[in-house]
């Protein structure tokens, strides 16, 4: 099974040169880390930022430079800076062209529940509500199963949802996973060393695995 940093490495391989990308928190912003230097990839963040770089050494943090997940971060040459008004102009007028987020849940129509935890106080969904209305790519990062290894992945999500039909694609520590515009979940990688029927387990909405799935390559 791949852990947290596994899985920001292979939906790094998801992005395309020239991309503009936002990152959402948790499991999305370590992509940052893995995007190779020779591609022109610029990172958005909802909180106002532009050219977001890896995440800084140790004494190198800038306490004024942060990410949506009050992270601090780096600013590579040419980034900017500005109020979120902007930056949510960008997000709705679908100037950015991928979407990563975070997931508690998703359904096997592509509904993605992100923002409430359960038995904890949150003060609201954040600009996950406007990013999954207006992204037209979205890729979510997240555990297969939770830590009561129940399914994630589900038929019907069962927590407040954060936006309906607009899910592409899946990357967990178990595998790769695409939604099919009919419904359900399609397995096109698996993660080293797990088995399809493992997967199969796993996942408590409809699965399609056709033919021989290939392990995950990661670079």
């Amino acid at each position: 099974m791949l852990d947290k940093e596994g899985i920001a490495k292979r939906i790094a391989m998801e992005i395309k040169d020239g991309y503009y990308v936002n990152l959402g928190i948790g499991i999305p912003t370590l992509v940052a880390n893995y995007l190779p230097e020779s591609m022109d990839v610029v990172l958005q963040s909802e909180n106002g930022l532009l050219g977001i770089g890896p995440f800084p050494f140790v004494g190198d943090e800038d306490p004024d430079t942060i990410n949506a997940g009050k992270q601090t971060i780096t600013m590579l040459p040419g980034s900017a800076i500005f109020d979120s008004a902007m930056s949510f102009g960008m997000i709705r007028a679908k100037k950015v062209n991928l979407t990563i987020l975070g997931a508690m849940e998703v359904a096997e129509n592509g509904d993605i529940a992100s923002w409430k935890i359960p038995g904890k106080m949150v003060k609201g969904m954040g600009g996950a509500m406007d990013l999954v209305a207006s992204a037209e790519n979205i890729i979510v990062a997240m555990q297969h199963v939770n830590k009561a290894g129940e399914s994630k992945l589900l038929s019907k999500c069962t927590l407040p949802l954060t936006g309906i039909n607009c899910v592409k694609k899946i990357v967990t520590e178990l595998a790769v996973l695409d939604i099919l515009p009919e419904g359900g979940f399609k397995l096109l990688e698996r993660a080293p060393g797990v088995s399809v029927e493992q997967i199969r387990n796993a996942t408590a909405g409809k699965l399609f695995a056709e033919g021989d799935i290939p392990e995950m390559v990661i670079f």
